[in-house]
């Protein structure tokens, strides 16, 4: 069974790498790939639309945004090579689903195990905002994605993460009535109480540097997860 699943992630993942879909988002990924950040001079830059990353059998999925330009458009894994991949990385090795802390190449051994990540937007885009149109684009691997997976929990880092979110569950059919909002820590039941959302702030610098998201309340949000894991329903 965990062949099969391994096989239709990377299936997957490949048809993503392949996308072609949104030609702004494929010119720029593909401009910033070859003039570079100093910084990052001796790198060749990934340049291609970001797959998921983790494992085809996990039962937790983390939703983020869109891929980093110097971030995960330069090293071809999300959040790997940025600030935010650094704090996200250190929080879910705390909490037992990452094998290191730390990313910072696609070929550095990191390891999920029982998590998974995505995006709603799998292109750079200018000014880390995705249009409406390319959001709809990437919507066929989003749900694909959550088709593949056992997913149990679900950890939506900012608000277009749970607006992705809230609008892929009232579509199959797991959320009904009024749209739960977004807030740090808010937790809303889905598919009656099989599967639970959890909101978090993403862990850009926007949020960290002016301490709207600190380590402890990034620790509290996985470890909540971890121990909803174990439940057969959520309340």
């Amino acid at each position: 069974m965990r062949s099969s699943n391994r096989r239709a992630w990377n299936d997957l993942n490949q048809r993503i790498v392949a996308c072609e879909r949104c030609p702004r988002l494929r010119q720029y990924c593909q401009e910033v790939a070859q003039q570079k950040r100093a910084a990052y001079q001796d790198w060749d830059y990934w340049g291609l639309p970001v797959p998921n990353f983790g494992d085809p059998a996990a039962r937790l999925v983390l939703v983020g945004l869109a891929p980093a330009a110097h971030g995960g458009n330069r090293t071809g894994r999300v959040f790997t090579g940025d600030r935010s991949g650094d704090w996200l990385y250190r929080a879910l090795y705390k909490a037992g689903f990452a094998n290191q802390p730390t990313s910072v190449s696609n070929d550095d051994g990191l390891e999920l195990t029982d998590c998974a990540i995505t995006n709603p937007c799998h292109c750079a885009p200018p000014e880390n905002k995705p249009a409406r149109e390319e959001l709809a684009n990437c919507s066929e691997w989003f749900a694909r994605t959550f088709e593949l997976l056992p997913v149990r929990v679900i950890v939506a880092l900012g608000q277009t993460a749970w607006q992705k979110v809230t609008d892929h569950a009232s579509t199959m059919g797991w959320l009904t009535g009024r749209r739960p909002k977004f807030g740090h820590g808010v937790e809303a039941p889905l598919d009656e109480h099989r599967r639970l959302l959890i909101g978090c702030f993403h862990p850009s610098p926007r949020n960290t540097f002016t301490g709207r998201l600190t380590e402890p309340m990034l620790d509290a949000v996985f470890s909540r997860a971890k121990a909803q894991l174990e439940l057969k329903t959520f309340i």
